[in-house]
């Protein structure tokens, strides 16, 4: 079973900045995506961000040039650092991870374990 934790959520005027964490047990395996996605209310769940285990990264267009997915395997934390938010990130935010695959999909069918989330509420 993954574990995947997340934390770092909370409440930033626009134009902020915030970083999520996501304390996961995937790293002990050699072929994985992880990804962040996130759910607003009366929505679909829409991938942010992704990498996988060889080190490619995929990033949503709406968050291109102002989120960083990023990890640290001695840690096991994945990180989502996102930077000049906007009201329109405010969502429920969740880690999810597959194993054995590769290609950082933001397709949110292909990942197998999620987190619980974290809230990121931006306001303007």
């Amino acid at each position: 079973q993954v574990q995947l934790l997340e934390s770092g959520g909370g409440s930033v005027q626009a134009g902020g900045s915030l970083r999520l964490s996501c304390a996961t047990s995937v790293f002990t395996y050699s072929d994985y995506r992880l990804g962040w996605f996130r759910q607003a209310p009366g929505k679909e769940r829409e991938g942010v961000a992704a990498l996988d285990s060889r080190g490619s990264t995929n990033y949503a267009e709406s968050v291109q040039g102002r989120f960083i997915i990023s990890k640290d395997t001695t840690k096991n934390i994945l990180f989502l650092q996102m930077n000049r938010l906007k009201p329109e990130d405010t969502a429920m935010y969740y880690c999810a991870a597959a194993l054995g695959r590769v290609l950082p999909t933001l397709k949110p069918a292909l990942y197998n374990d999620w987190g619980q989330g974290t809230q990121v509420n931006v306001s303007s």
